[in-house]
């Protein structure tokens, strides 16, 4: 069973997020909080799997819990929620740990498939926003790319396609079956590619790949 936690300062937002988690037999919703420093005591108290987590909040805003969260023991996958595409804070979230980023109008289907997904350790992205996101990201910084390729010179060959199929947004298993080895070996170069690339989450690792130019 997939624990989560909801997030967001408007109450209805969180019992409408509520409602379609509950359709699932295989997710379960373990508290809210109504903005993030509630957010990181609930963290704590309930030791969710997954956190929606919205980006403007008061008191503590969704980029600064996220940071915040990412330091905890057994830290949970968070899941930014915005209205906006080119709200600054996803981008400043996504640096901070975020797992994943979806606008709040994303169908039930696919807002329940990013929590199996950040359960699952893999990623998110609205498909809106994927490219805007990497892009950002990015940009055209020739010294970027030098350092992205330099760091890729530490990668095995395994490892170096691994993060290809990664940067095209695939899941552990998708990625298994398109490199023909088995999903714990995947789970296995990703853990090699985190600590080669200083990544703490797959948004990351598809960065890396994109500056590097190994996807287009």
């Amino acid at each position: 069973m997939i624990s989560v936690l909801l997030v967001d300062d408007e109450a209805l937002v969180r019992a409408g997020l509520r409602l379609i988690l509950q359709t699932a037999d295989d997710v379960t919703v373990v508290g809210d909080a109504e903005d993030g420093r509630a957010a990181i005591d609930a963290v704590r108290r309930h030791r969710p799997d997954v956190v929606l987590m919205d980006v403007r909040m008061p008191h503590l805003d969704g980029v600064a819990a996220t940071a915040a969260l990412r330091t905890e023991p057994d830290a949970p996958a968070v899941i930014v929620l915005t209205t906006f595409d080119t709200d600054d804070d996803v981008f400043s979230a996504l640096a901070a740990g975020a797992t994943g980023f979806l606008l709040k109008d994303t169908p039930p289907t696919e807002l329940l498939r990013a929590v199996r997904l950040a359960a699952a350790g893999d990623a998110m992205l609205s498909p809106s926003v994927t490219r805007q996101v990497i892009t950002r990201f990015t940009g055209d910084d020739g010294s970027r790319r030098r350092d992205a390729l330099a760091r890729l010179e530490t990668l095995t060959g395994r490892e170096r396609e691994v993060l290809v199929e990664i940067g095209r947004g695939a899941a552990n298993a998708e990625v298994a079956a398109r490199l023909h080895m088995s999903e714990a070996t995947v789970k296995s170069h990703v853990t090699h590619l985190f600590e080669k690339l200083a990544a703490t989450n797959r948004v990351q690792l598809a960065i890396a790949a994109f500056r590097a130019g190994l996807v287009e």
